[in-house]
């Protein structure tokens, strides 16, 4: 039978205002300053070359039905409210490296999804519809049962990224609710909305130990959220 162990640990995250989120400057095309960058860029292309022609095709299915969204080649424009134009432009030389690939239309919080890869990282861009802004999380947004708010999670040993959010827009502004670190050295961590006040993220370890879980929660309570983690 299953032995629930106790909570190992209950943090209570201080009453405060949620904490605005800056808006993000997305970097644009390759701009080369002088020829040895041209030079450089030719010795990179020649070892690791763009696989964009698979990654265009299955964004381009995501956005078939979307009058808002185009892409060009190394260029994504998606319609912004007032009939202006966001553009979003590749770069596939050097350490600037990155790309853009559309995810989706978000309703409930109206701004579009698109993944933004770079050499060793990648985070989801939110494009708010009405005004343009964009705003970065590192872990892709999962809506809470009322959408009032959303949440993610994400274990990224690598660039040191290992914490699960809650965030909510007001008028527009991305703001932060409250954020908790994840044992992610356990193994892989997975978010779900527990309630409309409850979101956990459940680390599996793998190995010995033969799957054993560690949960941390952040719970609402009134005007204050509750972290708390426990082994199952």
């Amino acid at each position: 039978m299953l032995v629930r162990l106790l909570c190992l640990g209950v943090m209570l995250l201080l009453p405060r205002l949620a904490l605005a989120v800056d808006p993000w400057n997305p970097p644009g095309a390759c701009k080369a300053e002088t020829w040895n960058d041209v030079e450089q860029w030719r010795e990179w292309s020649s070892h690791t070359p763009p696989a964009n022609a698979r990654g265009w095709a299955e964004e381009k299915r995501r956005y078939a039905n979307n009058r808002d969204v185009w892409r060009v080649f190394d260029r994504l424009y998606i319609a912004i409210s007032g009939g202006k134009v966001l553009t979003l432009s590749d770069c596939a030389f050097g350490d600037d490296m990155h790309f853009y690939l559309y995810e989706r239309y978000d309703e409930a919080g109206e701004f579009h999804v698109v993944r933004t890869h770079f050499y060793e990282d990648n985070l989801y861009a939110l494009v708010m519809r009405k005004t343009g802004r964009i705003y970065t999380i590192p872990g892709e947004p999962i809506w809470s049962p009322g959408r009032t708010r959303f949440a993610y999670a994400i274990c990224d040993l690598l660039n040191g990224k290992e914490e699960m959010a809650v965030l909510s827009i007001s008028d527009g502004q991305l703001k932060e609710e409250a954020k908790v670190e994840l044992s992610c050295a356990e193994g892989e961590c997975k978010l779900a909305w527990e309630s409309a006040d409850t979101v956990a993220s459940t680390c599996t370890k793998v190995g010995e130990s033969g799957g054993e879980r560690k949960v941390a929660r952040l719970s609402r309570r009134g005007g204050s959220w509750t972290a708390a983690t426990s082994s199952r």
